[in-house]
């Protein structure tokens, strides 16, 4: 039973919540739009649009600029021991992954990063920050460094879709990644990115990936969106 002392939008995001999970809807459908929602709880459009941000910030929702509100993935079930690309993670899941590039760049190796990456300072990078979706909705923020000399032709049409596949037409192994995962605050970006209102904690990892010749062709900072991603592993009694 509801308290009479909860604000209405409240009210109303907890009614919503109880009929979403009652449909037939299923991950990534759209819900009404906010003029039918508010006909059919008979209250203003602000008051739907405050009920769905709670949603939203819950992660049952999430919103598609110029789309529409979606019916939220459950959280994905990492396996860290396990090497695979966003796509393929994504493919397994039956989610349609894609790709927002939002920077790309040549530039010199940063000093921070060019011990990682076994550069000389001055030697250029890639620099690409890429958005990844499965079926419209933000999972993960990527930032990568890669060394322009073992990828003279990358370009920012293939950034879009698979770099992990990109780099296997290449004739390239891939064969291990060497990682570290740490939780963090996220700061201003990432919560406009992720559409978060309080500094949950979320995951953030730092790794670097090697070829079967140990050569190192990345460096990458990954940030996980702190309510779609759980990191699940098994542990063994020695």
């Amino acid at each position: 039973m509801l308290s009479n002392s909860l604000p209405l939008y409240k009210k109303v995001a907890v009614k919503l919540k109880e009929d979403i999970l009652s449909s037939e809807l299923d991950k990534g459908d759209a819900i009404p739009p906010e003029s039918k929602l508010a006909t059919i709880y008979k209250v203003s459009r602000v008051t739907i649009r405050q009920a769905i941000k709670i949603l939203i910030e819950d992660g049952l929702l999430y919103s598609v600029q110029g789309s529409g509100t979606y019916l939220s993935h459950n959280k994905i079930q990492h396996n860290i021991f396990k090497l695979q690309s966003f796509t393929e993670e994504m493919d397994a899941l039956d989610n349609m992954p894609s790709n927002e590039i939002k920077e790309f760049k040549l530039m010199a190796v940063p000093e921070d990063i060019k011990d990682i990456l076994q550069l000389e300072s001055g030697q250029q990078v890639y620099y690409i920050k890429r958005l990844r979706f499965a079926d419209q909705e933000p999972l993960i923020l990527e930032e990568s460094y890669l060394p322009v000399e073992l990828f003279p032709d990358l370009s920012v049409e293939i950034m879009k879709y698979s770099k992990y596949d990109y780099i296997a037409e290449k004739g390239r192994i891939i064969d291990k990644r060497y990682s570290e995962l740490i939780p963090m605050l996220p700061n201003e970006e990432l919560m406009e990115i992720f559409h978060l209102s309080t500094h949950d904690p979320l995951l953030f990892l730092s790794a670097f990936a090697t070829f079967e010749d140990g050569l190192i062709f990345e460096y990458s900072k990954v940030y996980y969106h702190p309510k779609k991603y759980a990191f699940k592993f098994i542990s063994h009694k020695a």
